[in-house]
């Protein structure tokens, strides 16, 4: 038996080549099984139903369709459209107008918004052109360091507040070790602020490892132990980011879905995207190679206990590096060959716009 990944179009005639496009086509458009019959209408010549079954039984023993249940009909396995993908797919392309108007609904909401709200709407607009979901990843880049400030709340929690040169403000809430004294909680900001102006999150890290042996008759264990805190809240728990996950058009998700299992399916994605670790993957799964990655089903781990399938495209600052992903996420049978190019369009915008 063929496995499906060594399988290349010189493998199969051009009789079982037109049969397992028909199959895929039909499910991508339907969702629906296809049989012999059916398929005998659609194929050029005169095949009979036996013949048909004959091609359908190899490709079936090739992994890449499969009988969902008593019925004779046939659907594409997560291999099969894999292959599909990879070998039969044509992209389209899109038409000047759909250009002109991702371009303009994109440039619109960045006239004055914040890059948040630019990837919200962004997310919100693929959900509409591709009725699937919309999902859009954000990461903090790394940008100068500007002022950190520790304000006690409770004796034991203070509140760290973090700005970038570029005017960005985080506010995380910090345990603070027992006995913390006010002139501490001071005497650590002053020393962070002294040392990590104008650099990025690495660079400081770097430079307060460096001092951390000199320090140690400046800085009581206390105090050090703040500063130390104060840049890991800032990292993201040792992440290196801050990831946000923007989701828009769930509905569009839940539409033709009608069982049970497929509902439960579905909440399992979203636990496993919605977790920190499951957006920084996102976010190494759109890095890995350059331009649109599509992922279907379980050939991914994100996804292994959802089977749906992701289009997704790195979004890049002025350094052309990856501070995001965004894409469109729904069930297997996704229109690829139209949404691919759409997800790649909005990325490059975006990517210009933040140059």
């Amino acid at each position: 038996m063929h496995k499906v990944t060594d399988l290349t179009l010189t493998n199969l005639d051009a009789r079982s080549r037109d049969i397992f496009r028909l199959i895929v086509d039909n499910y991508l458009r339907e969702g629906e099984p296809l049989g012999s019959r059916n398929l005998t209408r659609l194929l050029p010549g005169s095949l009979s139903p036996a013949t048909v079954r004959n091609v359908m039984s190899d490709l079936e023993h090739l992994g890449l369709i499969y009988s969902p249940h008593v019925s004779a009909g046939r659907l594409p396995t997560q291999a099969g459209l894999r292959f599909f993908v990879d070998a039969f797919m044509e992209l389209g392309d899109l038409t000047t107008d759909e250009r002109r108007q991702i371009e303009a609904q994109v440039r619109a909401s960045g006239s004055g918004q914040t890059l948040e709200h630019i990837l919200i709407d962004a997310s919100q607009m693929l959900s509409g052109l591709s009725r699937g979901a919309g999902l859009v990843m954000t990461a903090k880049s790394e940008v100068p360091l500007k002022h950190i400030e520790f304000i006690r709340l409770e004796p034991e929690k203070a509140l760290a507040v973090m700005v970038s040169q570029n005017g960005d403000v985080e506010n995380r809430v910090v345990d603070l070790p027992v006995g913390v004294t006010s002139s501490q909680l001071v005497e650590a900001s002053n020393f962070l602020n002294a040392h990590i102006r104008g650099r990025t999150l690495a660079e400081a890290k770097t430079e307060i490892a460096r001092l951390k042996e000199e320090t140690r008759s400046a800085l009581d264990t206390l105090s050090q132990g703040l500063v130390e805190r104060g840049l890991a809240v800032w990292a993201g728990e040792g992440s290196g980011l801050q990831a946000r996950l923007i989701v828009r058009g769930h509905a569009n998700l839940l539409e033709n879905v009608t069982a049970q299992a497929d509902l439960e399916l579905l909440r399992h994605l979203f636990e496993d995207l919605e977790t920190k670790d499951g957006m920084l993957q996102l976010l190494d799964l759109a890095e890995e190679g350059p331009g649109v990655r599509i992922f279907i089903g379980s050939e991914n781990k994100l996804f292994s206990l959802s089977g749906s399938s992701l289009v997704v495209a790195p979004y890049r600052d002025k350094d052309a590096r990856v501070i995001g992903a965004l894409g469109v996420i729904g069930p297997t049978r996704l229109n690829y060959a139209r949404i691919v190019p759409m997800v790649d369009y909005t990325a490059q915008i975006i990517s210009r716009m933040l140059g």
